[in-house]
């Protein structure tokens, strides 16, 4: 039913500061867009979009993901009745009419039409006077902390047609709708929170320039760089703090076969990081003692105290 994750939505303090640090940041290319503004990766209609966020707090306002050709609105309304869910039509930039929906924990989905690109040519083969040489690949998935994944994961399951790709112990569990290894995933931390949106490059090499460059600008390795051995993709995390989330950089995630079934990995540090390095334990925590820790350098020189259980698993 769902073909991918289209974008994501960010309510922010200031648009045209959040505009600004962006596209520096991550190599983004966009605009204003009525009171909000528009962020994309390469040619793609966008993958970011940036709302002001008036009286409520900067943060996730919804994910977005675009269904498969042949797969309408309707159908896809009357499938989010059936399991109890009250889905809102919306209108959404770009797109017109859409489906809006939360799930059991309030993380807000936009289900949009099917899109047709207007130019079916590779990237490599376009001309353009206005991309940056450093810039992601695409949006490619985002991750959540939850109070029950079990329960969440059988309603993204039921109600939006997501699999099971894989698990690692009880409390963490990644989904697909194709080949990638998981567009969605959830780590039950015993509290609700987006966790991370992640951006794919082209290598490790793509991973050593945007880290160059994001320190260059200021912002600091929460995690990484490293390698799940589940996924297997090679991975770096960097903080948000405006926007209470962290960003991924990864490449060669793991391809599924079309048979694929799931698996269960042990919760250990090694189905988290092959190469041996489990995250700080701030790396869990959005507060401004956690950020202090990390931007001060406290959490290698002596960890804060941990306020949520952790385990071996990342989001």
């Amino acid at each position: 039913m769902i073909l991918r994750l289209h974008h994501a939505t960010l309510r922010v303090a200031d648009v045209d500061e959040a505009l600004a640090r962006w596209s520096l940041l991550y190599g983004l290319s966009g605009e204003r867009a009525g009171a909000g503004a528009l962020l994309r990766c390469g040619y793609e209609d966008y993958a970011l979009e940036l709302a002001p966020a008036g009286d409520a707090a900067p943060g996730l306002e919804h994910v977005a993901w675009e269904l498969r050709q042949g797969v309408s609105l309707d159908e896809v309304e009357a499938r989010l009745r059936a399991h109890g869910a009250e889905p809102q039509r919306v209108e959404v930039p770009l797109h017109g009419d859409a489906l809006r929906v939360a799930d059991p924990e309030g993380n807000a989905n936009v289900v949009l039409p099917h899109y047709r690109r207007p130019d079916p040519r590779p990237p490599i083969a376009r001309d353009t006077a206005t991309l940056p040489g450093y810039r992601p690949r695409r949006l490619q998935h985002v991750n959540y902390l939850t109070t029950d994944t079990p329960r969440i994961v059988r309603w993204y399951e039921e109600a939006l047609g997501f699999a099971i790709t894989d698990w690692i112990g009880d409390d963490a569990c990644w989904l697909h709708v194709g080949h990638d290894h998981h567009v969605l995933a959830f780590l039950d931390k015993g509290f609700a929170h987006v966790h991370h949106l992640a951006f794919e490059v082209t290598d490790f090499g793509e991973i050593r320039n945007a880290l160059d460059h994001l320190g260059q600008h200021g912002r600091w390795v929460t995690w990484g760089p490293g390698r799940h051995a589940m996924a297997q993709n090679l991975f770096a995390y960097i903080r948000m703090p405006e926007e209470e989330l962290f960003v991924e950089l990864f490449c060669d995630m793991e391809q599924l076969d079309a048979d694929h079934v799931p698996r269960h990995f042990p919760d250990t540090p090694r189905s988290s990081n092959a190469w041996g390095v489990l995250p700080p334990r701030s790396y869990f925590r959005f507060d401004a003692e956690a950020i202090a820790s990390e931007r001060e350098q406290h959490e290698a020189l002596g960890p804060i105290a941990d306020r949520n259980r952790t385990s071996g698993a990342a989001p």
